[in-house]
C-alpha cells in the first residue's frame, strides 16, 4: 500500500463542454478533503483547477497551489488556499509538485495537463521518482490516450511494465484506491524494449 498523503492533480484552466468535468473535479476534491488528503495542483483559479481547489477548501481540506509569477498577474492566483508557492517557472512548478506530492492525477484538461502528466510519467518510468500515476477517465475523455499507450506498446515502443504505470479510473474513490494498492517495479528505471 502506498501512503497517499498529498496528491497532485493536474487538471484545465478551462472547465470544458461536458458538465461531468466539473462534477468529476467537485467529487474528487471532496473526496481529498474527507481523506485528508492535502491537494497540490496548478495554484489556479479558473478552470476545473479552481472548482478542484474550491471543493476541497469548502469540505475542510488543504489545498497547495503552485503558480509560476507570470501566472500571478493574469487574476488567475487562487488567493484562498491553505499554501501557495510563486515559482519563476514552469519547469521550477512541476518540479516543486513532484517533490510535494504522493501521487499523481490528471483530470481531463488540455495541453498543459496532458503535458505535466507525461512528464510525471516519465520521470517514473526513469525512475526518477516511485510514485503512482493515474488518470480520471471522466466520460471516457482519455480512452483514445489509453489506446494510444496500447498501441505505441504494440508498435514496440513502451514495455508492457511501463504501460503499467499509468492507472486510470471513471469514478475518484476507485482510482484513489487504485494509486494506494499500485506497488512501483522492483528496480524501476527506463530499459529498453526487447
Amino acid at each position: 500500500m502506498v501512503a497517499i498523503n498529498s496528491l497532485c492533480v493536474f487538471c484545465g484552466s478551462n472547465t470544458g463542454r461536458d458538465s461531468g468535468y466539473v462534477h468529476a473535479a467537485r467529487e474528487l476534491g471532496r473526496l481529498l478533503a474527507k481523506e485528508r488528503v492535502t491537494l497540490v495542483y496548478g495554484g489556479a483559479s479558473v478552470g476545473t483547477m479552481g472548482v478542484l481547489a474550491d471543493a476541497v477548501l469548502d469540505a475542510g481540506g488543504s489545498a497547495i497551489g503552485v503558480i509560476p509569477e507570470h501566472q500571478v498577474g493574469e487574476e488567475m492566483a487562487h488567493t484562498g488556499l491553505t499554501e501557495l508557492h510563486v515559482v519563476e517557472s514552469m519547469h521550477e512548478r512541476k518540479a516543486k509538485m513532484v517533490e510535494l506530492a504522493d501521487g499523481f492525477v490528471a483530470l481531463p484538461g488540455g495541453l498543459g495537463t496532458l503535458e505535466e502528466f507525461a512528464e510525471a510519467l516519465t520521470w517514473s518510468q526513469l525512475g526518477l521518482h516511485t510514485k503512482p500515476t493515474g488518470l480520471l477517465n471522466t466520460a471516457r475523455y482519455y480512452q483514445k490516450f489509453l489506446e494510444f499507450l496500447d498501441h505505441a506498446v504494440g508498435e514496440g515502443f513502451i514495455r508492457p511494465a511501463d504501460r503499467s504505470l499509468v492507472l486510470d479510473g471513471v469514478e475518484p474513490e476507485t482510482l484513489l484506491d487504485a494509486l494506494r494498492r499500485w506497488e512501483p517495479l522492483d528496480g524501476q528505471r527506463w530499459k529498453p524494449v526487447e
